[in-house]
């Protein structure tokens, strides 16, 4: 059995490649100097532990002898759990999209030259070359020919694309006035033009939840009484809330749909998804007061304490994969919930009905004529609950997909904030006090710990943004002042770590990476930091700050006018305090 250096680490993806064939190393300044001093190019890949195309890379590469001899010949071979290095991921993941011209993903494939300038990027790739696509073997064999060959062009290309990187950064920033009614009626036109509106949500496959499109929809429905932003937001969460996306047995929703239906999910569920999800359906139903939001909002917060509660805190997520088949675990066969639904002491005509209701066919919607559940129009099954009871049980059956123990600072925040929009004010608040008690440590906030493991790695822009939000949320709620001052130190410190030279970076470690307005896999934290500013300033009545927190924001002000649907958290700042 082969060992590497990742045996070390706490990061259960990183483990997971402990014992691959390859010579992988952790990020850190000892491999970047090991590349340099061998002048070898550097191979980075960045992952993490719940992603199935991570898995499959991995089976099929890194646990692979040929490929592993090529890498550990010719290459440093790094690591990174995107979980644990949000801010060197966002980097990679924009350069990704300046070379490839289309969104990244994971796993994240990058080779570098010995002093880390980038001369390709990809995501997922093969083992080997098939149907045009060149395999890993090839492309990593190939690049260090041409290392060795034509260094001069490596070089040439590699410095073409660090301006291009610089030259990106650069283009957010350009300062412009904001014009509120202007932004709102681009906003609400632009989310329209990719509105599906056969399926519901935006565009079409995969589709992803966008949750802070849909909250940005509803500010805006509330302060402007625009019905449009209201009916996209109830259609788009309507049609999930029934869809495959959302859990319909166990509650709690998938990362995204691979069909632009809802039907057929990606299984992961991550812990950012549900609380996203959690705040925005809570606001919905306190808008229409439809029992439907309310119901999936109480689903989806018991389904994360049931799997991801541990110790006052939750886990960050959940894999697609069981017994290594994606969606093992959620899938019913016909036969099978027939069987188990008579056994468990339904008749024929209530068996029938529960299977209608769920969309439960002899067909199926998914691989081996299995049926993820979604909710048909049929009407409710008398023994509805009872039924639910018996199709939880029977999926038991098989081993629940494996749980990330990493506990992220950031996203537990997330979670803190939906509990208060979601009005579970004392739930909250013990979220909260076990978040600060576990990592906000000797006056120290940090990103992350391993249960069981210690506190390593400070926090990052992401952490201070969404503690603090979550700290303001209880304040309002609770109005204690502990809350607040709490808020003020926090945001203080997150000015003089993370704000230099009237720029916002991701961390302030050696590895620096610009933050950006945009609203990626969940909400902006500088969108989200310079929201508790505005925030801060109304509690405060403290003018200045809120003159510099809006000229924070209109230091983008032309890319927010231009392209708002791209900003939503940044859409409902503007919306609720300018």
């Amino acid at each position: 059995m082969h060992t590497n250096e990742l045996i070390h680490e706490d990061s259960p993806y990183l483990l997971q490649h402990a014992h691959n064939p390859v010579n992988w190393m952790a990020w850190s300044d000892k491999a970047l100097a090991k590349a340099k001093e061998e002048n070898k190019l550097i191979f980075l890949s960045i992952g993490y532990s719940t992603c199935h195309w991570c898995h499959v890379m991995e089976r099929e590469t890194f646990e692979d002898e040929m490929s592993a001899k090529v890498l550990n010949d010719a290459y440093v071979s790094i690591k990174v759990d995107r979980e644990e290095m949000p801010d060197l991921d966002k980097y990679y993941q924009d350069v990704h999209y300046l070379i490839t011209k289309r969104s990244g993903g994971w796993p994240l494939s990058i080779i570098m030259t010995p002093t880390q300038q980038v001369i390709f990027a990809g995501t997922y790739l093969p083992p080997v070359s098939a149907q045009g696509r060149m395999g890993f073997r090839e492309l990593t064999s190939f690049i260090k020919g041409k290392f060795d060959d034509d260094f001069a062009e490596v070089q040439k290309s590699a410095q073409s694309i660090e301006a291009a990187i610089k030259q990106y950064e650069r283009s957010f920033e350009q300062k412009e006035s904001i014009h509120t009614e202007a932004v709102i009626e681009a906003f609400v036109s632009k989310v329209k033009t990719s509105f599906d509106d056969v399926s519901k949500g935006i565009g079409s496959a995969p589709k992803f939840p966008h949750a802070s499109t849909w909250n940005a929809l509803l500010d805006i429905y509330v302060q402007t009484k625009n019905l449009e932003a209201l009916y996209m937001s109830e259609d788009a969460l309507f049609a999930m809330a029934q869809g495959g996306i959302n859990d319909q047995i166990e509650g709690g929703f998938y990362r995204y749909s691979v069909d632009e239906a809802w039907v057929i999910p990606h299984f992961e569920k991550m812990l950012y998804t549900n609380a996203e999800l959690i705040e925005v359906y809570a606001k919905l139903y306190r808008l229409t007061q439809k029992s439907l939001f309310n119901e999936v909002v109480d689903k989806t917060i018991e389904a994360m304490d049931e799997r991801f509660l541990k110790e006052g805190l939750y886990l960050s997520a959940s894999d697609a994969d069981s017994e290594g088949e994606e969606g093992k675990y959620f899938v019913f066969g016909f036969l099978q919930a027939k069987e188990a639904l008579l056994k468990g002491g339904l008749n024929e005509v209530e068996t029938k009905a529960v299977m209608d209701y769920f969309g439960i066919t002899k067909f199926g919607n998914f691989e081996h004529q299995t049926t993820n559940p979604i909710l048909t129009c049929k009407e409710k099954p008398a023994r509805l609950d009872e039924a639910i009871v018996i199709l939880k049980h029977e999926r038991q059956k098989v081993a629940y997909p494996f749980i990330d123990t990493k506990i992220l600072t950031a996203w537990n925040a997330l979670m803190v904030t939906a509990l208060f929009e979601a009005g579970k004010v004392e739930k909250a608040k013990s979220v909260l006090d076990s978040l600060l008690n576990t990592l906000h440590v000797n006056g120290i906030l940090y990103h992350q710990i391993v249960l069981g493991g210690s506190l390593k790695v400070e926090a990052l822009l992401e952490d201070y943004a969404f503690v603090i939000e979550g700290l303001l949320r209880a304040y309002a709620y609770t109005k204690e002042a502990h809350y607040l001052t709490l808020a003020k130190k926090l945001s203080h410190e997150a000015e003089q770590k993370f704000y230099i030279n009237e720029a916002w970076y991701l961390s302030d470690k050696a590895f620096r990476a610009k933050a950006v307005l945009e609203d990626n896999s969940y909400k902006s934290p500088l969108s989200t930091m310079i929201k508790n500013l505005f925030e801060l300033a109304k509690i405060e009545d403290d003018t200045a700050l809120f003159i510099r927190a809006r000229d924070m924001l209109e230091s983008f002000g032309a890319g927010i006018q231009k392209y708002a649907h791209a900003y939503p958290e940044a859409v409902r700042v503007i919306t609720c305090y300018m």
